[in-house]
């Protein structure tokens, strides 16, 4: 047997294809460190009549596939949608968007689908959708002000954040956790597993 058919292949390296913090905390919460981001840029604008779990996976699978990949690295790429019904809120440009998205979802429960997009070093793509559920209690006329005004929930999807003062004004939720935060570790671990990283 030739010395080159029992050499074992080299650990890949991993791109994270995301400009957002939330996910490398996340990733380095199970000690995944990404040796090196490259933000995609592609167009987010959902299709007339895409549902929101297609366009989550359409959006992580775009985004893996819209960066530079070398010989040994793996991609990750991820999306978080949030949806009532069939209506996909996109992130919140300004606090009076952050304050309508919230009148919206007072009361109610609505969807997260958390979308994850690996592609490994031989160029095999797996994609995987973790849907989760939120319910925010009713809120005040002063409560959606009070968070408006935080600026915590600008440039957030459908305008808030589970994982800082928001937390304090849901009281279900029902899913992956960190997959409302932005990136689900159980599947992802696995993903990245699949791909050939050491996780331990």
């Amino acid at each position: 047997m030739s010395s080159a058919s029992t050499t074992p292949k080299s650990v890949p390296d991993l791109v994270l294809a995301s400009s957002s913090p939330r996910r490398r905390d996340l990733l380095a919460q199970i000690g995944v460190i990404p040796s090196r981001i490259q933000p995609p840029e592609i167009d987010e604008s959902p299709r007339d009549g895409e549902l929101p779990r297609v366009y989550a996976e359409r959006m992580a699978v775009e985004k893996a596939r819209a960066v530079d990949r070398g010989t040994n690295e793996v991609v990750l790429a991820g999306d978080t949608t949030v949806a009532a019904g069939r209506r996909i809120f996109p992130q919140a440009d300004d606090a009076a968007e952050v304050a309508r998205f919230l009148r919206i979802l007072s009361g109610r429960r609505h969807k997260v689908f958390a979308a994850l997009a690996v592609i490994d070093r031989d160029g095999s793509l797996r994609a995987r959708v973790v849907p989760s559920q939120v319910r925010f209690k009713r809120l005040s006329a002063e409560e959606i002000a009070d968070y408006a005004a935080s600026g915590e929930g600008i440039g957030k999807a459908a305008g808030y954040a589970i994982q800082g003062q928001a937390a304090g004004l849901i009281d279900w939720m029902q899913g992956s956790y960190t997959g409302v935060v932005g990136l689900p570790l159980y599947e992802a671990r696995s993903l990245l597993k699949a791909a050939g990283l050491k996780i331990g």
